[in-house]
């Protein structure tokens, strides 16, 4: 039937094809038939509407629609104008509900008509509307969606300041790929790469974000429906920081601040001493100069991973306290700074969560981020939280930090495990978090499995079918008809051998100085299965041995996992060979991540040889091969990196590989 507006429709269910959609609507009715949308549109909000996010709304439908289709449409408000998209408020629907029907309504009647229970509601109707065009063009299938999130809260925490700072171009990227998925709070950590005022010695070096960026991207994220949520260390975390002549006699252990680096000790040391009298001052500083960059309420103080309170300097100033009372007290004391502010404090909850002293005593207007990245995790530490009556929200990983490859699958038992025990006990929100732990080698666009895990779980966590969520992300993220590239993806992440985290903690059982570094030792001896335990007598050759020796099954299967590396990246191609345009800009990364992860197992079975854990002769022709392709590939991956990518710490990386390629060359 041809209308009025142009608009046809194709009434063939022959041709009618399965939608994919992350995240899946709650009720969705396919109808029988389809519908040509006409060549010049429109698309009318209506005048409940409001005016800014009717225009934000309609720009992104307009853009998709060429993108996909080519064809350029108008816009409008009110009703005196037909559109073939309509956009109004519902009462009778509930927040962030909405409801998107397509069909053929009659002449003169919208084709698709949008309604949303709020003004976030209807972004989300459309959104959904979005990826249909995305997959679909102009011929739309008809159906009726009802659908509302899980949690009112779904938040995407990204990492900013352990090696890697985005450009602003990535960053804005990424905030459009999070809000067609249906995020609404972004998180940006940081501990030392905001430039703040002062504290130039702590983040030169590192490309640091200026605030002008900060406050331009948080208009950004605003018109997305994005809420920009500051996130720094505030007595935790501080390594940089309490390096510096400046800020190091702030610290715990002051005298380790010239210590050769260590992306190691960056995560287990560095506290601030809370009983210094500077110390309140210092982290008050930081949330104030970060706080009005952004127009959120909501400020995370972060608060996680102490390992050294009570141990270094406020131990010998002669406190009294112990350390859960001075973990109580500092935090009190910042939620309080927040409070005065009209600022809402949010704060990492695992030192809470480990000391119920310091749970019963935290104050009950703050919101506790429960991180629990275990790819088995139980409900037990949500069960504890609830039962104190804390506001919670359970935080997942997308499992990509210290790898070239993520753990796909590891993200999936994580997410779809805690976003259920979430529902469960009556956490207000859901995280998923990204890490770049030890020089943030991993890829931003490495984390996309894992953040289309979360949009899925955070909205709906009962609809657990994950094999249909991996075909909707093969479709939606990549592009994928043939369903083998996500596939190929998890078996190349799942076929590491010796990965950056083993390359990293081999590196730095030396001290810097040939001495062997008796802090890491002690730390393989607790987080490696079947290292030994080393005194300060043993030497760096023989702690790498004794390293290398609790990784000897893995290193038997090098030529294995390089057989199933080399099938994943011809599968990914053939893959990608089908994918759209845009899709197949995630390919060179893989790729990259890939041939990376070949010549790492490599080198871990050349490192094996050389100490005596595998049988061999040392070829010293093939070693300098091998450096030369460590070297080689660095350089290309440095290319890619800055793609997306500020220079920031990459000197770090480089510094670890040539450093092997060294080791290689000796003989």
């Amino acid at each position: 039937m041809s209308l009025d507006n142009g608009i046809d429709a194709v009434a063939d269910p022959s041709r009618e094809r399965p939608l994919a959609l992350i995240p899946r609507p709650l009720h969705l009715q396919r109808d029988r038939g389809q519908l040509l949308l006409p060549v010049a549109g429109r698309i009318v909000c209506g005048s409940a509407v409001d005016q800014e996010l009717g225009s934000v709304l309609s720009g992104q439908l307009t853009d998709t629609i060429q993108q996909a289709t080519g064809m350029v449409w108008d816009h409008s408000r009110g009703q005196a104008w037909n559109g073939a998209i309509s956009l109004d408020l519902e009462q009778k629907l509930g927040p962030q509900e909405y409801l998107l029907s397509i069909a053929d309504q009659g002449e003169r009647r919208p084709i698709v008509d949008i309604r949303g229970g709020d003004g976030q509601g209807l972004r989300w109707g459309v959104q959904t509307l979005r990826q249909i065009i995305m997959q679909c063009g102009p011929v739309l299938p008809a159906l009726h969606i009802q659908d509302r999130p899980a949690y009112p809260t779904r938040i995407y925490s990204l990492d900013v300041t352990r090696g890697r700072v985005p450009t602003m171009d990535w960053l804005r990227h990424w905030a459009d790929i999070l809000a067609l998925y249906k995020f609404n709070q972004l998180q940006l950590y940081s501990e030392h790469t905001m430039a703040f005022p002062g504290m130039s010695e702590a983040w030169r070096g590192t490309s640091p974000l200026e605030p002008g960026q900060i406050t331009d991207f948080d208009d950004y994220c605003a018109r997305l429906g994005i809420e920009l949520v500051p996130s720094i260390s505030t007595f935790g975390h501080h390594y940089t920081n309490l390096r510096t002549r400046g800020f190091r006699d702030l610290g715990e252990f002051p005298e380790q601040a010239d210590r050769p680096y260590s992306f190691i000790e960056r995560q287990e040391h560095h506290t601030i001493n809370v009983n210094h009298p500077q110390a309140l001052a210092f982290s008050t500083g930081l949330i104030d100069a970060y706080a009005p960059l952004m127009r959120t309420r909501n400020f995370n103080i972060g608060g996680d991973e102490t390992f050294d309170l009570g141990k270094g300097r406020s131990r010998q100033d002669g406190s009294s306290k112990n350390p859960a009372d001075m973990y109580a007290d500092y935090l009190i004391s910042l939620c309080d700074h927040l409070h005065a502010q009209g600022r809402h404090p949010m704060f990492w909850g695992d030192v809470a969560v480990s000391m119920p002293k310091v749970l019963d005593r935290l104050p009950k207007d703050c919101t506790l981020l429960n991180w629990l990245y275990d790819p088995q995790v139980e409900p037990d530490k949500v069960a504890l939280v609830a039962s104190t009556g804390a506001r919670q929200v359970v935080c997942s990983a997308v499992h990509a930090w210290n790898l070239l490859l993520p753990a796909i699958d590891d993200a999936w038992n994580n997410i779809s495990r805690l976003s259920r025990y979430g529902i469960q006990y009556g956490a207000v929100g859901a995280m998923v978090t990204d890490w770049g732990d030890y020089g943030h080698i991993n890829d931003p666009r490495m984390s996309l499995p894992g953040m289309s895990y979360a949009a899925q779980c955070f909205w709906n966590p009962d609809d657990d079918d994950r094999a249909q969520v991996d075909r909707d992300m093969g479709l939606l993220i990549y592009g994928d008809a043939t369903g083998d590239y996500l596939p190929a993806l998890i078996q190349a992440g799942s076929s590491a051998v010796f990965g950056w985290e083993d390359m990293v903690r081999y590196w730095e059982l030396d001290d810097g100085h040939g001495g062997l570094n008796q802090d890491v030792a002690d730390f393989l001896a607790s987080a490696l299965p079947g290292m030994n335990g080393l005194n300060s007598s043993a030497d760096v050759r023989e702690a790498r041995r004794n390293m290398l020796m609790a990784l000897r099954n893995r290193f038997e299967q090098v030529d294995q996992r390089d057989a199933l590396l080399v099938d994943a990246a011809a599968r990914m191609g053939r893959a990608a060979a089908e994918c759209r345009a845009d899709a197949r800009r995630t390919l060179q990364a893989q790729l990259m991540a890939v041939h990376g992860q070949r010549l790492f197992n490599a080198l871990g079975r050349s490192l094996a040889v050389r100490h005596g854990v595998l049988p061999g002769a040392k070829d010293a022709m093939a070693d300098g091969d091998l450096a030369d392709a460590l070297e080689i590939w660095f350089e290309s991956y440095a290319t890619v990196w800055r793609q997306v990518s500020r220079e920031s710490e990459l000197g770090r990386i480089a510094s670890v590989i040539w450093g092997f390629a060294d080791i290689l060359r000796k003989g």
